[in-house]
């Protein structure tokens, strides 16, 4: 086989993993914005309070219908909704990244 030919599939190897390094290192930066802007987990109520302010809805508990059940609580804020197990932070997610973007469903009230 000639030399030229041999370096081909190696060079289209390298082409992809270029492609592919650039996308990850953009879903990385954008996670990290994220988390930087949201609650941690395991913070408590109260700490997310002081930092975040009062969120702009408290929605109704959910779960604790059996012990293995825990309640859920949901904070809604602007920006982002908090899920509480008891009194720490579980998640908390992005509401909308942008305008155009279709964001979560409507919480279930």
């Amino acid at each position: 086989m000639n030399r030229p030919f041999r370096a081909l599939p190696l060079l289209a190897l390298l082409a992809i993993a270029g492609t592919a390094s650039a996308d990850v290192l953009l879903i990385e930066r954008a996670q990290a914005q994220q988390e930087s802007a949201l609650p941690a987990r395991g913070m408590r109520m109260a700490d997310v309070e002081a930092r975040f302010g009062a969120p702009s809805q408290r929605l109704d508990p959910r779960g604790g219908q059996k012990q293995q059940w825990p309640t859920i609580n949901r904070w809604v804020y602007p920006a982002f909704t908090v899920y509480f197990e008891r009194d720490r932070v579980v998640d908390a997610v992005l509401n909308q990244a942008a305008s155009n973007e279709v964001g979560p469903k409507p919480a279930i009230r």
